[in-house]
């Protein structure tokens, strides 16, 4: 599928193309921008800004096809199909580029007549074959939200936050044939505060993202000749999340359910059970050692105006060099101060203190269906 909000620069002659290996190249860089989300929307909008300062032609932006959203499940276009049209880019939405395929031959045969120099991908969200990646003359560069090789794969925000990562960062990677798999051009770090959810982080993400893959394309030659490839005993799979990843285990140590808090805010996000209802964690602070207790994990110790107490399970002490103790702990407890009661909506501690939907005693529990 193919949206034109102008007709697509094919003027470019096989002679012109050919100058790109000149030492100085005076036409732009045909460069072909593939993404969906609004990750991918943030460094497109800022590509689109510095055209002319990094000599470059966005000819075409490529999208996931039109998804039904909202109650009324109408076709909503895309974070990037928003973007490219506001600027009056042509915007290719294929289903496939699978040589299997009609459609997927005919995706192939349009990219090429863009004639790209370039690719840029970010969150695209579309398995790009080996005869793709080799389309554009300098290939496909992936702006990937992880410090490479750590986490490969669809979520590797959520799960630097998930398994407590200190930091996260994004890396400019030349496509390859594999998932994540490609050498490294580039690559910024950013340190995970204590605070971060995945929205937040994903917003940080976002705007590194935008700003790395400028820094690249001002010295592509040299970034390309470089690169670094990466070592695959360091590599982590970031699975995609699923709803189920939200309910949370009260058995698990505090510090564990605070970073699943964080980590699936907003989507799944977290949430637990009282008298068969759903109730949504939505934040809490950080763990607190020095308040353990000696009550069942699930149960709410105090209902306070500033935060709600929690039984959680056994937290391990650690030691100066950073290595779990094997000493019998008591079980730890977490501070949650917002909520989503079934049917209502967002609640701080206080508003809970103030009625009467949790007292001290209750017990938050697993779906017992």
């Amino acid at each position: 599928m193919t949206t034109l909000a102008c007709a697509p620069d094919v003027s470019l002659t096989t002679d012109t193309a050919n100058t790109i290996d000149e030492p100085k190249r005076t036409a732009p860089l045909r460069v072909v921008f593939a993404g969906t989300p609004e990750f991918a929307a943030i460094s497109l909008e800022a590509l689109i800004k510095q055209q002319q300062a990094l000599n470059i032609s966005i000819v075409a932006v490529y999208s996931q096809p039109d998804r039904k959203a909202g109650r009324g499940q109408k076709l909503a276009a895309s974070a990037v199909k928003q973007v490219a049209l506001a600027h009056n880019i042509a915007v290719e939405q294929p289903e496939t580029f699978k040589k299997s395929s009609i459609e997927g031959m005919e995706a192939r045969q349009t990219l090429r007549t863009y004639q790209p120099d370039l690719m840029i991908v970010a969150a695209y969200g579309l398995i790009l074959p080996i005869g793709v990646l080799n389309t554009p003359i300098y290939g496909c560069l992936n702006i990937h939200a992880s410090l490479l090789p750590r986490w490969r794969g669809a979520a590797p925000i959520h799960r630097a936050l998930l398994a407590g990562d200190s930091e996260t960062g994004i890396t400019i990677m030349q496509m390859d044939k594999g998932l994540d798999t490609g050498d490294m051009l580039y690559k910024v770090s950013a340190p995970i505060e204590s605070d971060d959810t995945a929205a937040s982080l994903h917003d940080k993400m976002a705007a590194l993202g935008a700003t790395a893959i400028i820094n690249v394309l001002q010295d592509l030659p040299n970034y390309q000749a470089q690169a670094i490839a990466q070592d695959d005993s360091q590599a982590n799979y970031a699975e995609k999340l699923v709803k189920t990843e939200g309910e949370i285990d009260w058995t698990q140590p505090a510090t564990a359910i605070e970073r699943q808090i964080r980590g699936l805010t907003p989507w799944p996000g977290a949430y637990t059970f009282l008298a068969g209802q759903r109730v949504k964690i939505l934040a809490s602070l950080p763990v607190n050692a020095s308040q353990p207790t000696d009550k069942s994990a699930g149960t709410v110790i105090s209902v306070g105006r500033k935060a709600i107490l929690v039984a959680c399970g056994k937290q391990a002490d650690t030691k100066q060099d950073g290595k779990a103790e094997n000493t019998e702990q008591s079980a730890s407890t977490l501070a949650i101060t917002h909520l989503q009661f079934a049917g209502g909506k967002p609640m701080t501690a206080e508003q809970v203190c103030h009625g009467n939907q949790l007292n001290d005693g209750d017990l938050f529990t697993l779906d017992s269906k």
